[in-house]
């Protein structure tokens, strides 16, 4: 094997050293073979520990520490005959017979004999090993060689579209700013469907669907109890998806705004710099970005609180808001530095709109021309999860409609103490943590494999084993891989570059920044009110744990703590919204002003 200037030598011979790196050579099993590191002019001996005889090798070309080892099979033939020869010839008078002994100038004597196979296996152990990290790393490498060849054919012109050229010395001309790792797309399969194949894992998850059926079963005894009839109403689905037809007739023009736009202004931008009027490209791009960022931030707002839309139908809404702005920027990040740093037009290819308009669909938020995609598309998969999705929507109707409406309905009505209020928490601790485990496996599961199965998105890891961290740091990385590989390729990466690698810290803080920010956005878009419980908790508690609890954090005990705490800050959240909630039903304001929308109503409605 040659690596790194290392080469073989056949013995007896006067050679050159030609470039051999990288080149295998298998050794002949029946020759004597010299070792040696390629150095200089010529080649010297080097006497060394192992069996074998030494030789000076003169080469015009390089200088190699030679020391020349037999193959085990030729040494073990080799002594078995000297042995035969001792034998046969009569032993001299004062001389020990010795079948494995040999001259100074051979193998050596007793003490070799003893010694050198040890050192010999050893020898023959450590190559073995290092020809298996050898097919190993060879192995990774073909993969990712593999990766990238079936990428390259995945993105093959059309036929009707010349095959693009690259010249010699483009990559020096559009160079991008190293702004640290890139997100790579593989094809994987979800952590769950990975353990679903296990019999141990499954029953879990046939125990929430057993816990869904007595939900049912209890709803129809209670409802045949107390009403003498079986009466399956879903008030809290029919209110919550209230005029969701106007919800999707509002997404429309928010989706074409996305499809058009951020499009159109990068076509504008590359004009300008392959040749075009450069202001006047760049400022028609610029208002085109402020009206797409207009249409996304006032529209839904101005529906949602026009209409009153109900909580899911406004779900919906805001959902798609986010969403969109974030692949917006994606695209747009992804694409400009491209166009800014190439020079007179070369090396600028625009993206084809067809990948922009299938990145818009696919689950995941950062932009790449082309994806890993599967085969072939499994229908009866895509219904399964829909089914399921559909399920968790029931399950979590059932549990906020017995387990949290009794308990909150009338806390309003009562005076307020904090006896009451501690009760509450801890008995909004279990229907939390059943909501997040529901929401988790609804849309970070369900709803983005059915979409990345219908569109044959190959990176299906969505998510990773959260469940198991025992650092609140691994947990906010783990929990949902979608947004964050967002946040930290755009907000994260990028604050280090601008702040020049050196405050991390600060970076990271910007990341909580935003992340709370936009969750309390949501959770105030959808319930219609401002009450920071999110803000505060990810700020005063989820942003002092990410340092505390640190990955250097590991054991069971941890892990322990992690859950207690997130079953903590569930209740929290479910009891003080709910509570609030039920406070604005009861005690509403004769007119609406924007400090009885940021004011917590359940601090003082008590009736």
């Amino acid at each position: 094997m040659v690596a790194g200037g290392v080469c073989w030598w056949e013995w007896g011979g006067v050679g050159e050293c030609p470039s051999l790196i990288g080149k295998p050579i298998t050794p002949p099993p029946e020759r004597t073979l010299v070792f040696g590191a390629v150095r200089g002019a010529e080649i010297s001996a080097q006497p060394g520990k192992l069996e074998g005889r030494e030789k000076t090798l003169i080469s015009r070309h390089c200088l190699v520490k030679t020391h020349i080892m037999e193959p085990r099979a030729a040494q073990v033939r080799r002594r078995e005959k000297q042995g035969r020869q001792q034998e046969d010839r009569p032993s001299r008078e004062g001389e020990p017979h010795s079948g494995g002994a040999e001259r100074p100038g051979g193998i050596g004597g007793n003490t070799e004999v003893h010694r050198g196979p040890d050192l010999v296996q050893w020898t023959q152990n450590m190559q073995a090993v290092k020809t298996q990290l050898l097919e190993q790393a060879q192995g990774q490498l073909m993969e990712l060689l593999d990766q990238a060849m079936w990428e390259a054919i995945q993105a093959y012109p059309p036929q009707d579209r010349p095959v693009p050229s690259i010249p010699p010395d483009s990559l020096h001309k559009t160079r991008e700013p190293s702004l640290g790792k890139r997100k790579v797309f593989i094809i994987r399969k979800s952590l769950l469907d990975e353990l679903m194949e296990v019999s141990h894992f499954r029953t879990i998850y046939h125990m929430f669907v057993a816990g869904l059926c007595v939900f049912i079963v209890s709803t129809l005894a209670i409802d045949l109890i107390d009403e003498g009839r079986l009466m399956m109403e879903f008030d809290l689905l029919t209110f919550s998806f209230g005029q969701l037809p106007l919800a999707l007739v509002t997404w429309v023009p928010m989706f074409l705004s996305t499809l058009l736009v951020p499009y159109q202004a990068l076509r504008l931008w590359e004009r300008a710099q392959s040749g075009g009027t450069w202001t006047l490209g760049v400022g028609l791009g610029c208002l085109l970005l402020a009206a797409h960022a207009a249409v996304l931030g006032i529209l839904p707002v101005h529906v949602a609180v026009d209409y009153q839309l109900p909580p899911a139908s406004r779900c919906v809404l805001v959902f798609e808001q986010v969403r969109l702005l974030m692949k917006s920027y994606s695209f747009l990040r992804e694409t400009v530095p491209g166009t800014l740093w190439a020079r007179g037009g070369e090396g600028i290819r625009a993206p084809s709109f067809s990948s922009y308009l299938y990145f818009l669909f696919c689950p995941t938020l950062i932009y790449r021309e082309t994806y890993p995609r599967t085969p072939n598309v499994r229908w009866n998969y895509v219904a399964k999860n829909f089914a399921q999705a559909l399920g968790c929507v029931l399950y979590a109707c059932f549990i906020l409609g017995r387990l949290c409406v009794p308990v909150f309905a009338n806390m309003s009505q009562e005076p307020f103490s904090t006896r009451a209020l501690v009760l509450s928490i801890m008995h909004a601790t279990l229907p939390g943590i059943f909501m997040l485990l529901l929401i988790f496996f609804a849309f970070l599961h369900c709803w983005l494999n059915a979409f990345a199965e219908m569109l044959r998105f190959g990176d299906r890891m969505f998510y990773r084993d959260w469940w198991n961290s025992t650092s609140f740091s691994n947990y906010y990385r783990t929990w949902n891989v979608v947004v964050h590989d967002w946040l930290y390729s755009y907000v994260y990466q990028d604050g280090l570059w601008l702040l020049g690698g050196r405050a991390r810290g600060a970076a990271m803080l910007g990341v909580f920044l935003v992340s709370a920010v936009v969750h309390e956005y949501i959770f105030c878009f959808v319930l219609g009110f401002f009450y920071p419980v999110m803000l505060l908790l990810f700020l005063v508690f989820g942003g002092p744990l990410n340092f505390t609890m640190h990955d250097r954090r590991t054991g069971p005990a941890w892990n322990v703590l992690m859950w207690t705490l997130l079953f903590l800050g569930q209740g929290i959240q479910v009891s003080l919204y709910c509570q609030e909630w039920y406070a604005r039903r009861h005690c509403p304001q004769p007119q609406t002003t924007f400090w009885g929308l940021v004011t917590p109503r359940s601090w003082s409605c008590h009736t």
